[in-house]
């Protein structure tokens, strides 16, 4: 019959299991029982143990052409599909019996799995019984004897601590498929003590021992993975991460329960932050404080599961402080990209400050839980703050020179766009500054970077900023200096001012206003602004270390800026003395008013001249009295001010006569010696600058140039061989001239027979006192 089947499939000329119509065969052999037997006779020399399907297909193959070759192909494409149809068929039909069959398989599986462990057991006993456990009943004796003992110990009933240890796999398999894992640890801790006192009581085996300690070990493995598994679950959080964390722990794996937890913080805050994007807020500011609270809560709550589960232990605080700092560091990051870097740009300082005050807080809260990870955020932010820093400060000098360019330097109070110091009213209104528009500007502009710059002093840019206000304050400066009318410090008063264009002071009472303006801020509103420096500065400190009123209490950084401040003042005034001093000096077409000719040619008229001041020191009183009158006005509760204002105007004249060097080469070694009436003219210039700068205009350092200068002069004289004394008339003669023209000048009557006013400025000059002066002059 096998042959027959086999014959009936062969196609001619070939040998194998082929039928010659194949494909029909294959078609109906689904069809009906002959099909069927067909179709396993078809298979049989494939299910056979050597069967070699390279063998197989060379020896089909090897004297068939290409047809042939597709032919066979085909058929066994069909038989596969028939084999695959003829399986499905077959699950259908025994799937019930399939089942049953498998229960029936894994109930076997568990049978064989206990008589595996009964078969240990049972070797593991006769093991330590050829080891000697247990027979000291086999000491002595035939060997016939000692086979019937091992028999009888075969048959005895294994110890409960031996059932145990047989048990022990089976029981713990059933806790850790449960996932009962309190109890599964409990398990393993009892298998430890239980090995531990086995081996000290000797009541199993070695074989039995090392059996159980490799079961708690593997399955110690077993418990770790599988709760390594559910601490990564995006589902695990919580109470029942902090359980997989301690659990791991207690099976002695703490680094790797840390690092889970860590992990799963980790995969949370991603997850998290992936619905937060800057483009959907309206500022940074929001932005910021969206990202602040995802990233900061699950840091504190990290901290918390950390310190809930494995204590202040240093490896696990280390661990956590690292972890913790790359998420502070990606926040930075996402902050100075999305936000900061924008307002560096931009100059927007206070919107830069409120996402760095929105930052720190969330760091103080950390702080305050023992985790510090603020110098991160400071390390990241400070660059970027620094920038917009710089471009604040760049806009409030654009803007303030701008201004300049239109200011009519008048002294007006703030306007109403400006925020006033005080609350306006009445009363107040003498509070407020007198400044002109683009000081106003500008006072504004810095007292608002002030506000803004105040929440940042924990990044450590006071200093920047203290710094950046002395260079905006010194190109202010600046451009106050071009704008007198004639500059004397042409280099230094352009320098970094490119092509900026300032309107010209021209009267003095604008000239007077650039000085005020100057002064009140480098004396009084800078150092006020500056003040909401130190006062959120000292805002953490004790009572006993609070800022007082008084000017010394101010701290020394302070001061010391506020002497820059002043020093830069100094140049706007002592470019103003200079102007105005070769005002009075030379004329327009370059010729001078003071020179020695004008008194060594006195002596070689033939009239006799008319005494009085020269008409420089008239001039020089008279713009001193002038001025001091604006002053007056200008600088209200600044008195001292204008009065070194005016006493170096003078000091300024009188030095340039004391260092002329050609004015006294012509005086002491000229052709011409200088005369009785020089000298007496002379005398009486000197004489009335003394009388009219006592007390207003003439400082001790002046005053006693001044009487150099007269001893100078009068040793030139001396040197020709005559007495001064002699020539000049008395004191009272030269302050009768003196009072004269000053009562002139000023505009008030004398006073009748010499008394002269108390709060005159020749108060205080006697007849006494210019005896003194020709006395010292004579010596």
């Amino acid at each position: 019959m096998a042959s027959a089947k086999s014959s009936r499939s062969r196609p001619a000329g070939h040998s194998g299991v082929f039928p010659v119509g194949g494909a029909a065969a294959v078609g109906g052999g689904g069809g009906g029982g002959d099909g069927g037997v067909q179709l396993a006779d078809k298979l049989k020399i494939f299910k056979t143990d050597n069967f070699d399907p390279d063998s197989y297909v060379q020896s089909k193959c090897q004297t068939m052409n290409e047809k042939e070759i597709r032919h066979l192909c085909s058929y066994l494409q069909d038989l596969k599909k028939a084999s695959a149809e003829e399986m499905r068929k077959s699950v259908y039909a025994n799937y019930a019996a399939f089942i049953r069959t498998s229960k029936e398989i894994s109930d076997l599986e568990g049978e064989l799995l206990s008589i595996r462990n009964l078969l240990n057991t049972q070797a593991a006993l006769i093991h330590g019984l050829s080891e000697g456990v247990q027979i000291d009943s086999l000491t002595s004796g035939t060997e016939g004897s000692a086979e019937d003992d091992i028999s009888n110990v075969e048959d005895q009933e294994p110890s409960e601590i031996q059932k145990w240890a047989a048990d022990f796999p089976d029981m713990l398999d059933v806790l850790l498929a449960e996932r009962r894992v309190d109890e599964a640890l409990d398990a393993l801790d009892e298998a430890e003590r239980v090995a531990a006192d086995a081996k000290r009581k000797q009541n199993l085996t070695t074989t039995e021992i090392l059996a159980l300690k490799r079961s708690v070990s593997d399955n110690r493995q077993r418990l770790a993975d599988q709760l390594a598994e559910a601490a990564c679950q995006s589902s695990t959080r919580g109470i029942e991460l902090r359980a997989a964390a301690s659990a791991l722990k207690r099976l002695g794996d703490g680094p790797r329960a840390h690092s889970l937890l860590l992990s799963a913080h980790n995969q949370r805050l991603q997850c998290n932050m992936q619905t937060i994007h800057p483009s959907s807020t309206s500022y940074g500011g929001a932005y910021t404080a969206a990202l602040a609270q995802q990233v900061f809560s699950i840091i504190a709550q990290a901290l918390s599961d950390s310190v809930e589960v494995f204590g202040d232990e240093s490896c696990y605080a280390s661990e956590l402080v690292t972890w913790a700092t790359k998420q502070v560091m990606s926040f930075a990051l996402l902050v100075k990209r999305h936000v900061l870097s924008s307002c560096a740009a931009s100059g927007g300082l206070r919107a830069a400050a409120e996402c760095v005050q929105i930052s720190l807080g969330h760091c103080s809260l950390l702080e305050a839980r023992g985790l510090s990870v603020s110098s991160v955020l400071l390390k990241q932010f400070k660059p970027s703050l620094e920038q917009a820093l710089d471009a604040n400060l760049r806009r409030i000098e654009e803007s303030t020179s701008a201004l300049a360019a239109a200011d009519d330097w008048i002294l007006t109070y703030p306007p109403s766009g400006i925020r006033p110091l005080t609350r306006s009213s009445a009363a107040n209104l003498a509070l407020q500054p007198k400044l002109s528009s683009s000081a106003h500007r500008f006072n504004s502009l810095v007292q608002d970077f002030f506000e803004d710059v105040a929440p940042l002093l924990s990044l450590q840019l006071g200093g920047s900023t203290m710094d950046g206000i002395t260079q905006i304050f010194n190109s202010y400066v600046n451009l106050l200096i071009s704008a007198l009318p004639v500059s004397v410090d042409d280099d230094a008063n352009l320098d970094g001012l490119g092509n900026k264009i300032v309107r010209m002071a021209e009267t003095e009472e604008q000239q007077l206003a650039l000085l005020a303006n100057a002064s009140l801020l480098a004396e009084e509103l800078l150092p006020r602004a500056a003040m909401k420096l130190s006062s959120v500065n000292q805002s953490n400190m004790d009572d006993f270390r609070k800022k007082g009123t008084d000017k010394q209490s101010r701290v020394p950084e302070q001061r010391e800026w506020k002497r820059k401040l002043q020093r830069m003042v100094d140049r706007l005034r002592d470019s103003f003395c200079r102007q105005h001093a070769l005002e009075l000096i030379f004329t327009d077409e370059g010729e001078t008013h003071l020179s020695a000719e004008m008194y060594i040619s006195m002596d070689n008229t033939v009239e006799e001249p008319e005494w009085v001041p020269s008409p420089i020191f008239q001039e020089l009183y008279a713009k001193l009295n002038r001025m001091a009158s604006i002053a007056a006005e200008m600088f209200v509760g600044r008195e001292r001010f204008a009065t070194l204002l005016m006493m170096r105007l003078t000091e300024t004249v009188i030095l340039w006569l004391s260092e002329d060097q050609a004015f006294w080469e012509e005086i002491e070694q000229g052709p011409r010696p200088l005369g009785p009436l020089g000298l007496q003219q002379f005398y009486l210039d000197m004489q009335f600058v003394i009388i009219f700068g006592q007390g207003r205009f003439l400082s001790r350092h002046v005053h006693q140039v001044i009487l150099d200068i007269i001893d100078r002069a009068m040793a030139a004289f001396s040197a020709t061989g005559m007495n001064p004394d002699s020539v000049l008339p008395g004191d009272d003669w030269f302050l009768d001239v003196a009072h004269e023209v000053i009562s002139m000048i000023s505009g008030r009557g004398r006073a009748a027979n010499g008394d002269r006013e108390v709060n005159s400025p020749t108060a205080s000059v006697s007849a006494h006192s210019i005896s003194s002066f020709r006395s010292h002059g004579s010596t």
